[in-house]
């Protein structure tokens, strides 16, 4: 199923997280990386299964989130990326397809521009979307062969929608049109990983080798 919002506008990127940790459940496992964890831990304490990927390889959030979604099948696993680190992992799409973990659900904050590297714009920046250039990340999610793709512009929108895109059956792939963020910065790590690893993987009930 596809659902298209009207034309983008952007919606505060706290705000659209913020609904997210509103509306998951206690079960759910979130990877978050780059702006939205930034934003994400910006919302309050972390949760016994928020996997912060800080620091981070760039890109590879949707990765991190299949491996998940495939290991932990009675899980919802919900993966917040920007449009720039999934520029930089186009072909995580064709393997979460080929995969097809019912359970996985990303959503992909767009806001044009590699904002926590010194805002470059990316290939879907504003003005060239105006110009009908920009990448179109529902099509591709399409022909990528996701099987629920939607996409909002608007808060008042993503809150009315955002109960059936994390029900839907999965693989999900959700599309929010957001603000910039003038002045953004990088996310602090919340913690060293030696110690977080341990702590995340006790949570999912793994035990580490």
């Amino acid at each position: 199923m596809t659902f298209r919002a009207n034309a983008p506008q952007g919606m505060p990127i706290r705000d659209a997280v913020g609904l997210i940790r509103e509306r998951r459940g206690p079960d759910d496992v979130v990877v978050s990386s780059m702006g939205s964890a930034r934003e994400w831990m910006a919302l309050g304490p972390l949760h016994a299964l928020d996997l912060v990927l800080v620091p981070s390889a760039m890109g590879h959030v949707t990765s991190m989130g299949l491996g998940l979604a495939l290991a932990q099948p009675a899980r919802r696993v919900i993966v917040l990326s920007g449009d720039g680190s999934l520029l930089m992992n186009l072909g995580t799409l064709v393997t979460i397809s080929a995969q097809a973990p019912t359970n996985l659900v990303v959503v992909v904050f767009v806001n044009g521009s590699y904002e926590v590297t010194g805002a470059q714009a990316t290939p879907g920046a504003p003005a060239a979307r105006a110009n009908g250039d920009a990448v179109d990340y529902v099509a591709m999610a399409r022909a990528c062969g996701l099987r629920s793709v939607f996409r909002w512009s608007a808060i008042d929108e993503w809150r009315l929608g955002i109960d059936e895109a994390l029900r839907a059956t999965g693989p999900t792939l959700v599309v929010l049109d957001v603000e910039t963020v003038p002045g953004a910065v990088g996310p602090r790590s919340p913690g060293p990983t030696s110690e977080r690893g341990p702590r995340f993987m006790a949570a999912l009930g793994v035990t580490p080798l």
